[in-house]
């Protein structure tokens, strides 16, 4: 697979969890439920762990998939490593809060797991790109 098509694909999938994450916020703005088929959305939103510092999770989630989307314009070693290293960020983020569901809130969000799985392919193309492409010593 290209690097061309590798980009085409990690910013098709930052865009669909883009588009969960602002689903998401946008309920928690507006203050409705959201779709469920666990029961454990609402329990998971309305937990302290919904918030970091202030921000909704989900803005930093919309926040992340825009910047790992932006990767994809670049060609270079930079464009390929911050993507990788943002993308690893986030799905290292999303595996702490699955555990935070799991063993704290005792609830789990579908959403949140679209979102996760989401990540992960995200991570994994970014990680195929930087290993199709390896950085050289004159690109470090």
């Amino acid at each position: 697979m290209s690097d061309r098509s590798l980009r085409v694909v990690l910013a098709v999938l930052c865009l669909a969890g883009a588009a969960v994450a602002a689903f998401v916020l946008a309920a928690r703005w507006r203050g409705t439920e959201l779709a469920c088929s666990t029961g454990g959305c609402e329990t998971v939103q309305n937990s302290s762990y919904a918030e970091l510092l202030g921000a909704p999770v989900a803005a930093l989630g919309l926040v992340g998939y825009l910047l790992i989307a932006a990767t994809t314009l670049s060609t270079g070693a930079f464009g390929r490593v911050a993507g990788a290293a943002l993308a690893l960020g986030a799905v290292l983020f999303s595996a702490y809060l699955l555990v935070v569901q799991l063993a704290i809130i005792d609830a789990v969000c579908d959403w949140c797991l679209a979102n996760d799985a989401i990540a992960t392919l995200v991570a994994l193309a970014a990680l195929l790109r930087l290993h199709r492409e390896p950085l050289t010593p004159v690109d470090a």
